[in-house]
């Protein structure tokens, strides 16, 4: 193959990645507004089991943030677009919102984080790794994005180093394992159904 005709497929690949279909848009969509009603019942079941951690030891409530951070993991996996895991999260952080999640408005602005912080990820491997450490990479970006964030918007700026250093290690964690690695199992679940048949992440089945 000549240089300009590499040239050239490149920057095809390149327009196929970044160019979003209509039923990326539709999926994406569907996506967000599931992992949203995920969220709304996390927010009873994973703020009790993050409350109880919490009081055993202040920080090991990191533990149950995962399955918040979720959305953006998915996002990536299932459409491998730039923007997916962002889009996917921020919805579904709305969607909580809408439907009455105890943190209103800071809800949207961690979906905005996370999303970013799992975004991120996709990113760094220019979206064509989607693999398990991949995935588990991406939670512990939203992960560390959510830290980040409440630094300020929850006020843990303010708490000791040691709290801080428990929680970021707690939320890591939590964030590889319960977005990521859940994140990652579910994707290839859902291609095992072919529902994913027109994604390349239901052609490669996770890979």
């Amino acid at each position: 193959m000549t240089n300009a005709s590499t040239a050239s497929a490149s920057s095809t690949g390149r327009r196929r990645i970044g160019r979003w279909r209509v039923v990326d848009i539709v999926v994406a969509a569907v996506l967000g507004v599931a992992t949203g009603l995920l969220f709304v019942l996390w927010n009873s079941v994973g703020y009790a089991w993050f409350s109880v951690m919490d009081a055993l030891t202040p920080g090991f409530g990191g533990l149950a943030v995962g399955i918040w951070l979720i959305g953006g993991v998915l996002g990536g996996l299932i459409i491998r677009k730039p923007g997916a895991a962002l889009f996917v999260e921020l919805l579904a952080a709305t969607v909580s919102m809408l439907l009455g999640s105890q943190w209103s408005i800071e809800t949207v602005y961690s979906g905005i984080a996370q999303g970013l912080g799992a975004e991120l990820i996709f990113l760094l491997f220019a979206y064509r790794r989607f693999g398990l450490g991949v995935a588990m990479l991406a939670g512990i970006g939203a992960a560390v994005a959510a830290w980040t964030l409440e630094l300020f918007i929850s006020g843990n700026l303010a708490m000791s180093g040691e709290f801080l250093m428990i929680y970021l290690g707690c939320l890591v964690v939590s964030g590889a394992l319960l977005a990521g690695v859940v994140g990652w199992l579910l994707t290839r679940a859902l291609a095992a159904t072919g529902v994913l048949d027109r994604f390349a992440s239901g052609r490669s089945r996770g890979r």
